[in-house]
């Protein structure tokens, strides 16, 4: 079983071009950047099991992957994931369905990515606004918190499927959080 642990905060844009700049200065590695459409599927034993599926499409790759809540302390989230890559988007998109899931949120996200030490960063651009995320065990987290020099900054609980959901819009029953063409990270 895996387990992702995150820590997502949000941000303005003098913080993402503190943030940026620190990474550069502790040498962190810069690993790229992409653009990603997301789309949850809910319904089901999902519900029961505070879970849900996500079909992420990334240029010309799509991932599956199945996330579950266990825990959340201090603002750092725990949750069960598995993930696979999906040769046929089209046709998975159609086995969700068949299963009886339902579409529930799409959400688009420009990501930058970084590795450092022993946590991945990324800095977020959703139509709604800018985050980041550290991922790695606890302790990696808030070492690099400190060393990011981020200690002050305000921990954003809730997930992108429910911030999607918040700032969306609603079209034939799905929430979507679509860029308008243009703008970039």
């Amino acid at each position: 079983m895996s387990i992702e642990i995150e820590k997502k905060y949000r941000l303005d844009e003098t913080r993402r071009a503190e943030v940026t700049a620190r990474l550069s200065e502790l040498k962190a590695e810069f690993m790229g950047e992409a653009f990603e459409e997301n789309y949850l599927f809910r319904g089901g034993d999902l519900k029961k099991r505070a879970a849900v599926l996500r079909l992420r499409k990334i240029g010309d790759r799509t991932i599956l992957t199945y996330k579950e809540r266990i825990g959340h302390d201090s603002g750092i989230k725990q949750r069960i994931e598995h993930e696979t890559e999906i040769a046929d988007a089209a046709a998975m998109e159609c086995i969700i369905e068949s299963l009886g899931y339902t579409l529930n949120a799409v959400y688009e996200k420009r990501r930058r990515t970084w590795n450092f030490r022993d946590v991945v960063v990324t800095l977020d651009e959703l139509p709604f606004g800018l985050y980041m995320e550290i991922e790695g065990e606890v302790a990696a987290i808030e070492e690099a918190e400190r060393m990011l020099e981020i200690l002050d900054l305000k921990v954003e609980p809730r997930g992108y499927p429910r911030l999607a959901i918040k700032y969306g819009t609603l079209a034939n029953g799905v929430c979507e959080a679509r860029f308008d063409q243009g703008g970039s990270l």
